[in-house]
C-alpha cells in the first residue's frame, strides 16, 4: 500500500497550502494545482524570465529569492526583491507580504510579454503555472484571486509611481543637461572677458602713459574720431572668411610695420567692419611717424576692451533669459495650481531640450492672443517633454518638429507632431496603456505616456489622442480653458 503523505503531490500541496496565495484554497484545487504546476530549481544568477519575452507562465516561489531588474536607457534598475524569508528592506512602498511569492501575472492577463527579468539571487526554486492553466485558476479557485487582484493593483500602482519618480529625475536631467549646453558659451564667455581684462588693464595703463606724454591735441582729437567712427560702422554683411582673413593679416602687417606691439585686436575690430588697411593709413596720415605707433597700441587696447565689454553684456542677458526658462520649466516658487501660459510652457521645454534639436528643424504655428489655463504647468511640462522626446526617437534625431496650438471649442489644443516613422496602426489603440511601449527593450518603460495620459485626463480635465502615418505623425493634447464642473455643481480641481 503506498504511503500517500510521502507522495511528491501531496507534498507539493503541503507546501502550496501554507502559502499566502493557496492558504484556503481545498485540498482538491491542490490536487489539481498540483498536477498542472512543475518544479523549477534554479542556481544562483539564472535568468527565469526576460524583459520583452512573450509571457508563457506564472511562477510561484517556494524557496530562495528573485531579483527583478529593468533596463531603462542604457542602465539596469532594481524594481523589487522577491523572497521567502524577506527583511525589512524588502517591503519597500508598502509591498504585501503575498507579493513576494509569486510573479508573471500582470503580462499574463493582458496577453503580453515580461516587463522585467526576474533572476535568482542563490539556490531558488519556483513553481510554473502555464498561462492557460494560471487562466483556469482563476476560474476554479476564487480564494487565489481574492489574494492576487490586490496585489496586482499594488503592483500596477507602485510601477507608476517608480515610473513618475524616473520621469522627473528625467525631467531634472533633461533640465541639467540643457542648463550646462546653454550655459556653457554664454559662461566661457564670461570666464574668457574676465582672464584677459587683468593683463588688459594692465596693457591700456601703459599705452594711455605712452600716448599721453607723446601725443599733441590735434593727434588725440583724431584718435578719438577714429575709436568713434568705428564704434559707428555696423559689422560687414560680407562673412566670408577667406576675405575677412585677408583683411586681418593685411591690418595686421600695416600696423606691425609702424612699430606696433599689439596689432591683433585693431585688425580684428577693422576687418568685422569689412575695412582694410587703407583706411586707417588714411586717419593716421596727419600724424607725426614716431606718435603713429603708440596711436596704434592705444587704439588697439581700447578696442579690446570694448570687445570683451560688449561680450559680457551679452552674455549676461543670455544668462538671466536661461534662468527665467529654467523657471517657467520647473515652475520654482508658485502654488501647485495656477494659470499659467502653455506657449511659455512649450518653449521652455524647447529650451531645456535644445542640446537633442541641433539636427531638427522646427516649426511653431502658435495661435494669437491664447489666455492662461488653469492648472499644473510642471505636470503638463513633462507631458510636453514626453512627447517631444517620442517624436524625436522616432525621428532619430533628424526631421521637422512641429508645435501648434489653437481654440477648438471650449479647449486649447497643442498638437506636437514629427516626420518619423509613425507609430503601427495595431499599436496606435494601445499606446497610452500601462506598460505598453513599441520601443525596444531597454528603450522605455511603457509609462511615459500613460503618465502623460493621466495628467492631461485627470488632473487637467482634457484629453490626448494620437493619429499616425509614416512621416506624419500628431499628439493632440485638448485642455479645457475653464475648470471643469460635474453634474453636482462643484468645480473639478484635481489632486493636490
Amino acid at each position: 500500500m503506498t504511503d500517500r503523505a510521502a507522495h511528491p503531490s501531496v507534498q507539493r500541496s503541503t507546501r502550496l497550502h501554507e502559502i499566502e496565495l493557496f492558504a484556503e484554497v481545498t485540498d482538491d484545487q491542490l490536487d489539481w494545482l498540483s498536477s498542472v504546476t512543475e518544479e523549477s530549481h534554479l542556481r544562483d544568477g539564472e535568468i527565469l524570465f526576460r524583459d520583452g519575452e512573450p509571457a508563457a507562465h506564472f511562477y510561484v516561489l517556494l524557496d530562495g529569492e528573485l531579483v527583478v531588474t529593468k533596463v531603462v536607457e542604457g542602465r539596469e534598475e532594481l524594481l523589487t526583491r522577491h523572497s521567502t524569508r524577506p527583511g525589512p528592506v524588502d517591503g519597500h512602498d508598502g509591498k504585501p507580504s503575498a507579493a513576494h511569492r509569486f510573479t508573471g501575472e500582470l503580462p499574463l492577463l493582458t496577453d503580453g510579454s515580461y516587463l522585467a527579468t526576474a533572476t535568482a539571487a542563490g539556490d531558488t526554486t519556483v513553481l510554473a503555472c502555464p498561462k492557460q492553466a494560471f487562466l483556469e485558476m482563476l476560474v476554479r479557485c476564487p480564494t487565489v484571486a481574492r489574494v492576487l487582484l490586490p496585489v496586482l493593483a499594488w503592483r500596477i500602482t507602485s510601477s507608476e509611481l517608480q515610473a513618475r519618480n524616473r520621469a522627473t529625475v528625467t525631467a531634472l536631467g533633461t533640465l541639467a543637461a540643457g542648463l550646462a549646453h546653454e550655459l556653457n558659451n554664454p559662461a566661457a564667455a564670461v570666464a574668457r572677458a574676465a582672464q584677459d581684462l587683468g593683463p588688459l588693464i594692465d596693457r591700456l595703463g601703459e599705452t594711455a602713459q605712452r600716448w599721453g606724454s607723446v601725443a599733441n591735441d590735434r593727434e588725440r582729437s583724431a584718435l578719438r574720431e577714429m575709436i568713434g567712427e568705428i564704434v559707428r560702422t555696423p559689422p560687414s554683411a560680407d562673412t566670408d572668411p577667406v576675405a575677412l582673413a585677408d583683411l586681418e593679416d593685411g591690418v595686421g602687417d600695416w600696423a606691425a610695420e609702424r612699430g606696433a606691439a599689439q596689432s591683433a585686436p585693431l585688425a580684428t575690430a577693422l576687418a568685422e567692419r569689412g575695412l582694410g588697411q587703407d583706411w586707417p593709413a588714411a586717419r593716421m596720415a596727419g600724424m607725426r611717424p614716431d606718435v603713429v605707433a603708440a596711436a596704434l597700441d592705444q587704439l588697439s587696447g581700447l578696442l579690446e576692451a570694448r570687445a570683451l565689454t560688449d561680450q559680457l553684456q551679452s552674455a549676461g542677458p543670455r544668462i538671466s533669459a536661461l534662468v527665467a526658462a529654467t523657471r517657467d520649466y520647473a515652475n520654482l516658487d508658485r502654488a501647485p495650481r495656477q494659470e499659467f501660459s502653455v506657449t511659455d510652457g512649450l518653449e521652455a521645454t524647447l529650451t531645456m531640450m535644445r542640446p537633442r534639436l541641433a539636427g531638427v528643424r522646427i516649426v511653431r504655428d502658435y495661435a494669437p492672443d491664447i489666455p492662461p489655463v488653469t492648472g499644473y504647468p510642471t505636470e503638463l511640462n513633462q507631458v510636453w517633454t514626453n512627447l517631444i522626446d517620442n517624436a524625436l526617437d522616432a525621428m532619430d534625431g533628424k526631421g521637422t518638429l512641429t508645435l501648434r496650438t489653437c481654440f477648438q471649442g471650449s479647449c486649447l489644443t497643442v498638437e506636437i507632431g514629427d516626420t518619423g516613422e509613425g507609430i503601427p496602426a495595431g499599436a496606435l489603440s494601445r499606446i497610452f496603456e500601462p506598460f505598453y511601449t513599441t520601443k525596444d527593450v531597454g528603450k522605455g518603460t511603457g509609462l511615459g505616456l500613460h503618465l502623460s495620459y493621466r495628467i492631461v485626463t485627470q488632473r487637467h480635465g482634457g484629453s490626448i489622442t494620437a493619429r499616425s502615418a509614416p512621416g506624419d505623425t500628431w499628439m493632440v493634447v485638448r485642455i479645457p480653458l475653464e475648470p471643469i464642473k460635474p453634474a453636482n455643481g462643484n468645480t473639478v480641481k484635481g489632486d493636490d
